[in-house]
């Protein structure tokens, strides 16, 4: 990835690094067992369930239809959380008319949806993004792009008034779905329509915690001024959604002004630079100032960047380009300068990553690939669940992949066949890669990673009360085994290990004596547990 490094950049990457030297201990001296039951070194941990490493990116299609709004939510049973990528036209499809149950383009109904992900615990981020028609046609017919900034035509992109629309969408929404119920009504404005099943006014319904304004505003792919935004203009951008920057823009703009508790989630980054969110943070303290306890008035509440482990970067020979394993790509290195950007520069709020995976197509440059007996499948369920234990192992708060559904597994285009469900036929299968998420939602999502004490194979200690696990996995794409002694103390007198099976919702276990304190085991490149018996 070529980047250019300015003095934000510079002494974020520059920081990292002396924290991490600065600890006076390698990753190997963890490995060879110098260093027990600590951290890895310089990364500051959250208190984080392994479950929140179980997040999945869909659209509200993919919990079912218009008539039966969740009767394919089942395929949503191994995840913690979802990311709602939710287009801004389905709700406002004509400005200042509002419709959410049903939605006025599409039919679709939210309430339903988020009604049910709230019983069955799976939180909702609602990724609002793109732009509705009546915005989109402020701009040359040559230039129109649902993926244009959210303004219109012509406006200045470094001022948050231009924004100002979707500050009072934000405001809409966040009314309706957060947990505020004082909200002044008048100001809360639903189109009663259609006139079979109109919209009703609510407000504070407490379904909706995370929200996310709009995606990968950084888009490199994309023209500048029309489609692409600075880190400034973003910042700007963020400041309307927030709080209608600072209130200037009107009682009636940004998430906060409607709800102070909802949390909004700055845009998912294509490219995951920590000086795009270091140059938000200096337009915030230039923009916003300091709170009254000193700490930057920033207008987000968790910082977000997307990450493909790949060799794309370094791989110019397009047949050569390809997924590769997590912990052989660039992903712990990357999620650990947003932590310590996080920790250094924001007072530590949270760091997510809200779109990784892997295609099984093996056309497109994020494949999965075969390896030894291994098909791409299963391949690809053992690097996702890899993901998952190697985010949770480096201080990310939550992890989204993309995405539920296949879009065509045939299509050679990257992450077209990244799904965890695939349709065979007329219906909907698993993948392995469901399989594996589900049984390790069973064995170990309650649980909280407390530490790594290998590095190959990896051994992750993860608790919950009086109650340890441990997960082992061999880092490699080679499809290597190696033995291993794992040092369970003297009052662990049995075991529970864990296999996971490609096949099953649930693992196969078998109980197992342990002698002195220690037991050996066999660890594959696919993850086992083994789960201490008191």
């Amino acid at each position: 990835m070529k980047m250019s490094f300015s003095f934000p950049r510079y002494w974020i990457l520059l920081s990292g690094l002396l924290m991490l030297l600065g600890s006076n201990c390698s990753r190997k001296s963890i490995a060879s067992g110098d260093i027990t039951d600590n951290e890895l070194p310089g990364i500051p941990h959250s208190k984080v369930k392994f479950k929140d490493m179980l997040g999945v990116n869909a659209f509200e299609w993919n919990f079912g239809s218009q008539n039966n709004p969740t009767e394919d939510s089942r395929f949503f049973k191994p995840f913690s959380n979802v990311r709602h990528y939710l287009d801004w036209r389905q709700i406002e499809s004509e400005k200042g008319k509002y419709g959410y149950n049903p939605t006025p383009r599409g039919g679709w109904k939210y309430d339903e949806i988020y009604e049910w992900c709230k019983a069955n615990d799976i939180t909702v981020l609602a990724c609002i993004k793109t732009i509705p028609d009546w915005l989109l046609e402020t701009y040359p017919e040559e230039k129109r792009d649902v993926e244009n900034v959210p303004a219109v035509f012509g406006a200045d992109l470094s001022d948050p008034a231009s924004y100002i629309d979707f500050g009072k969408l934000a405001f809409q929404y966040a009314a309706r779905y957060g947990s505020n119920q004082d909200v002044d009504p008048s100001l809360v404005h639903v189109e009663p329509v259609p006139h079979y099943n109109p919209n009703k006014k609510i407000i504070g319904s407490g379904l909706i915690q995370y929200i996310e304004c709009n995606n990968e505003p950084d888009r490199i792919w994309k023209p500048t001024k029309v489609a692409r935004q600075t880190p400034s203009e973003y910042a700007a951008n963020l400041s309307a959604f927030y709080d209608g920057h600072q209130g200037e823009l009107g009682h009636d703009v940004g998430v906060k002004n409607a709800d102070p508790n909802m949390q909004v989630v700055m845009a998912g980054i294509a490219t995951p630079d920590p000086g795009y969110v270091q140059e938000i943070i200096d337009w915030c303290e230039k923009y916003r100032g300091r709170k009254p306890d000193g700490t930057i008035d920033l207008c987000f509440d968790v910082i977000n960047y997307h990450h493909y482990a790949r060799n794309r970067e370094t791989e110019n020979n397009p047949t050569k380009q390809r997924g590769v394993a997590p912990e052989l790509s660039n992903a712990a290195s990357i999620a650990q300068q947003f932590v310590i950007l996080s920790n250094g520069h924001t007072n530590s709020i949270p760091v997510w990553n809200t779109e990784s995976g892997y295609d099984i197509n093996q056309n497109s440059y994020q494949k999965a690939i075969p390896i030894k007996n291994k098909s791409a499948l299963i391949t690809q369920a053992d690097w996702i669940l890899r993901t998952s234990l190697l985010y949770a192992r480096n201080g990310v708060s939550k992890l989204f992949f993309y995405m539920l559904h296949d879009v065509n597994a045939n299509s050679t285009t990257q992450y077209m066949s990244s799904g965890f469900i695939d349709k065979e036929s007329a219906e909907w299968t698993t993948k392995p890669s469901w399989n594996y998420l589900q049984q390790a939602k069973e064995i170990l999502g309650e649980f909280y990673y407390q530490s790594t004490i290998s590095d190959d194979p990896f051994v992750d200690k993860y608790v919950l009360d009086d109650r340890t696990i441990y997960s082992l996995v061999v880092p490699d794409e080679q499809g290597r085994s190696v033995d291993y002694e794992l040092d369970l103390g003297n009052q662990t007198k049995q075991v529970k290990i864990y296999q996971l099976d490609a096949e099953a919702i649930s693992a196969q276990s078998v109980i197992t004596s342990v002698k002195n304190g220690k037991i050996k085991l066999t660890v594959t490149e696919t993850p086992i547990f083994v789960e201490l018996l008191r």
